[in-house]
């Protein structure tokens, strides 16, 4: 069997580009390898026009090799944010070079965009009638301009199958981990997370960075309950148990978890039991059952709903598709 060439990931840096986002996707898809050590990305740059230097919003500027025709090659381009998107941010509109840029593209190329870089993959139309998001700072204008965008300014990313949207900056490495992840399963994504020094999933969205007035300092944290019901997860886990962990009441440790992780804590439960039913389906050979039961869900139908609601996949093809040593897909 031919081996199949590294998925091409192309990153289109703009003018006035925040170098930190760019760095992004070279730092995540730049780091997971086959079994044989081989990459399985590969990562280019490119701009809008010819080879030359591009401005960031730092003192500095950056030589990109590439010119658009790179967009021709791609299996899936990333837009990271730009301070200098002008009719993009102001008028919804393409500039004409970003416009023939984008021509270049191929049907069915992957599209991902890190924070303000929605704004541009929204102006080219390839989010309209779709869920998308971005910094929480720009989500009113950004709805306000593209009304036919299904903004959600609460979460770190979305992700609609062949076109995904981050938030602002840390969680492009979020959508970026989600997307190895998604291609190549967990333990390769908790690998680079690992080498990055960085958690591989984030609990919460954006709702726990909008500035607010600071909770009371006496009050205490949710933490330990979240540390406790972690190793608990096989076990059911009532909200009054969390709870009583840290003293509170139920009313009031419901409201200091939302403030802490952006989420309530039924919906926190749910992520770790689906993210250990995952860990379980591809590292181990439970049958489905027991993988239900070891996760806290209780019954294979429990889990088999959680599990599509979640990732849009049964179990059972989650584990063909995602078992350790797969073959990689293109």
């Amino acid at each position: 069997m031919q081996d199949r060439p590294p998925h091409r990931v192309v990153v289109l840096a703009l003018e006035g580009l925040l170098p930190f986002e760019l760095g992004i996707p070279h730092r995540i898809f730049g780091r997971p390898t086959d079994a044989r050590g081989r990459p399985l990305y590969e990562v280019v740059t490119c701009s809008v026009r010819p080879p030359g230097p591009v401005r960031t919003d730092a003192d500095f500027s950056i030589f990109v090799e590439n010119g658009p025709e790179a967009l021709a090659t791609a299996d899936t381009v990333v837009v990271p944010a730009s301070y200098e998107l002008g009719p993009v941010y102001d008028e919804g509109r393409l500039t004409d070079e970003l416009a023939a840029a984008f021509a270049h593209l191929r049907p069915g190329t992957r599209l991902v965009s890190i924070c303000t870089g929605g704004f541009v993959l929204a102006a080219a139309g390839f989010l309209d009638g779709r869920p998308a998001t971005t910094h929480w700072s720009n989500a009113a204008h950004f709805q306000r301009l593209f009304p036919r965008v299904r903004v959600d300014a609460d979460v770190l990313f979305v992700d609609d199958g062949d076109v995904l949207t981050s938030a602002g900056v840390a969680a492009g490495i979020d959508l970026c981990l989600h997307i190895v992840r998604r291609d190549h399963g967990t333990a390769v994504a908790n690998d680079v997370a690992r080498r990055t020094v960085v958690p591989p999933h984030r609990d919460g969205g954006q709702a726990q960075y909008i500035e607010r007035p600071l909770p009371e300092p006496q009050l205490a944290s949710t933490s330990g309950a979240r540390t406790w019901a972690l190793v608990r997860l096989h076990e059911p886990i009532q909200l009054r148990d969390m709870a009583e962990r840290q003293s509170m009441s139920v009313r009031t440790f419901t409201r200091r978890f939302r403030e802490e992780t952006g989420i309530s804590p039924g919906q926190w439960l749910v992520r770790q039991r689906v993210e250990l039913a995952r860990h379980l389906l591809e590292s181990t050979d439970l049958s489905v059952d027991q993988v239900a039961r070891d996760a806290g869900f209780g019954t294979a139908q429990s889990m088999r709903q959680h599990l599509q609601s979640a990732l849009g996949v049964a179990p059972t093809v989650y584990r063909r598709t995602f078992r350790a040593g797969a073959a990689p897909t293109g």
